[in-house]
């Protein structure tokens, strides 16, 4: 395969798994804005509180997205590994997605139910930038690209003439011609 149909393989590759991950995604959205909603009209809890909840809900639905559709082609031998850090990348962009959250709500005092949902959707949209980074590297690692059957076949004549030494050129005698 050329460099540039390699290149264009992974490229069709790469954009597959965002659109997944973006799927995914949107659910984890709808899920993260509409428990926000509901905690934040239904209860007394302060708006950030309301939203660190919403996030560990929508957190726990994307990891079944993730695990069993997006990344379902992924290594799965040490689960453990991969939930301690899919939790711990996950924390890190709770605290990005409320941390902005946060800053418009105590730093500017924009903390309507319109400013809260906007900066909500704000946060979430740097989080996932950094969950996709740190999931696709770290969490949900690739196994090692396994070869074609066509590379496979072409192995052994691979190697046959890997191992066979160029022929010496006779020159003609110029006395005998």
């Amino acid at each position: 395969m050329s460099e540039r149909g390699a290149l264009r393989a992974r490229l069709d590759l790469l954009a597959r798994e965002v659109a997944k991950f973006g799927a995914v995604g949107a659910v984890g959205l709808l899920v993260n804005i509409a428990v926000f909603n509901l905690l934040r009209h239904t209860t007394d809890l302060q708006v950030v509180r309301a939203s660190v909840l919403a996030t560990f809900v929508a957190i726990l639905c994307n990891y079944v997205g993730f695990r069993y559709w997006t990344y379902r082609d992924r290594d799965k031998t040490r689960r453990t590994r991969e939930l301690t850090l899919f939790v711990l990348f996950s924390v890190a962009g709770a605290v990005i997605e409320n941390g902005v959250l946060y800053l418009a709500t105590y730093g500017f005092h924009w903390n309507t139910p319109v400013q809260s949902n906007v900066f909500k959707i704000l946060g979430i949209g740097i989080a996932t930038l950094f969950r996709f980074w740190s999931y696709r590297t770290w969490v949900f690692k690739a196994l090692p690209a396994e070869p074609s059957p066509a590379e496979e076949a072409a192995r052994p004549a691979e190697r046959f003439l890997e191992q066979r030494r160029p022929t010496e050129t006779v020159e003609p005698d110029p006395v005998r011609n």
